[in-house]
């Protein structure tokens, strides 16, 4: 019998995560690549305890102003974030997340942004570590173990293995076969294969077949759940030219 992967409500898809989860969320600089709406339904779940991993701990104020996994600090659910940008651009402008790692509440783990996406990759493919000459001689080496390559230092980085991904894809078959288009590139595909449960926030949702299979970037036996958005947001999802040209 086929599985269905298609999900109704964004509720319904993240109902079963579990207080503690480890969570990738896919988001780079803006709203383009976000799971906006499963980070929402992830908030009003209420999961707590959480270890959330993203490129940035959300509210940082880069592009748009949008309530991304910045609710998730604000509402108490986070306990650690592993991340390479948690701050927010403005010291004025603290983010939740910045509040709360400089008064002990949430616990940091700041990893260099390819080192982050490597940990991620490699956790996917099943590879318990690597060495890489990144963060060598800096606060984010640690006691991480040491080893020289062709006469460089080099770091032992561990993988990053998840209990769930939220990520954020173009279109999706009723397989679970995922495209993706412009900032949604960054690191939804390989948080996509990371996890033992994948959900994919997507804009349409067609027959198998309905996509060609030249063009799909995750295979749908990554993916769990796949949703569909059903309404639109009050700022743009992809920036184009002319938003930039009025807001200059």
């Amino acid at each position: 019998m086929a599985i269905n992967k298609v999900y109704e409500t964004f509720e319904k898809a993240v109902a079963d995560i579990q207080d503690g989860a480890t969570v990738l969320i896919g988001n780079f600089a803006g709203p383009g690549g976000t799971p906006y709406f499963l980070i929402h339904a992830l908030a009003k779940q209420g999961a707590k305890n959480l270890t959330i991993v993203a490129n940035t701990a959300g509210g940082i104020g880069l592009t748009v102003d949008y309530e991304d996994h910045r609710i998730l600090f604000e509402n108490g659910q986070v306990k650690k974030v592993i991340a390479s940008f948690p701050f927010s651009t403005s010291a004025s402008r603290p983010s939740p997340a910045e509040k709360q790692i400089l008064a002990g509440k949430v616990e940091l783990e700041l990893i260099p942004q390819g080192t982050l996406a490597e940990r991620i990759r490699c956790g996917a493919a099943g590879i318990p570590a690597f060495y890489t000459p990144t963060g060598y001689g800096t606060t984010v080496a640690g006691q991480k173990d040491v080893k020289w390559f062709d006469g460089r230092p080099c770091l032992l980085e561990q993988a990053i293995k998840a209990d769930v991904a939220l990520v954020r894809a173009y279109k999706a078959d009723k397989k679970g076969n995922l495209i993706y288009r412009g900032s949604m590139q960054q690191f939804n595909p390989i948080m996509a294969m990371n996890a033992r449960l994948t959900i994919a926030e997507v804009d349409e949702i067609v027959e198998p077949g309905g996509i060609d299979p030249e063009t799909v970037v995750t295979p749908g036996i990554f993916v769990n759940r796949i949703v569909k958005v059903k309404e639109e947001l009050g700022f743009p999802r992809h920036l184009e030219r002319t938003f930039w040209a009025k807001t200059i």
